[in-house]
């Protein structure tokens, strides 16, 4: 059971995470003017990085059951706990909870946990 918690938040973590990258360059992007546009290109460049750092994440998370090292699997879940955890607490914050990315960070949280 603790293994498919950890695999659980791994997809969710990859799915959240996919869903920030489109929302980023489809709402975001798509509607305001940054000059100069080499500097516009240096901001979506950051936010695609949390992108990419929660896929990596994700696929940690999915990966962990396999690796045979408990260390392991808890150095994984730790650092999905504080970078998901960070993520839906300034989601939450910045959108006075109205937006459903803090939630689904929290969910990340919640079923890495489980998988301790």
């Amino acid at each position: 059971m603790r293994d498919l918690a950890l695999q659980a938040a791994g997809v969710l973590a990859i799915l959240v995470a996919i869903a920030h990258g489109i929302i980023v360059e489809q709402k975001v992007f798509a509607s305001v003017r940054i000059e100069p546009q080499r500097t516009r290109g240096l901001l979506r460049m950051l936010c695609q990085a949390s992108t990419v750092d929660w896929i990596g994440i994700g696929v940690l998370l999915i990966a962990a059951p396999a690796l045979g090292s408990d260390a392991a699997r808890q150095w994984i879940i730790a650092v999905a706990v504080i970078v998901y955890g960070y993520a839906a607490i300034g989601n939450a914050v910045a959108t006075r909870g109205r937006h459903i990315g803090w939630l689904l960070m929290t969910c990340v949280v919640g079923f890495a946990l489980m998988g301790l």
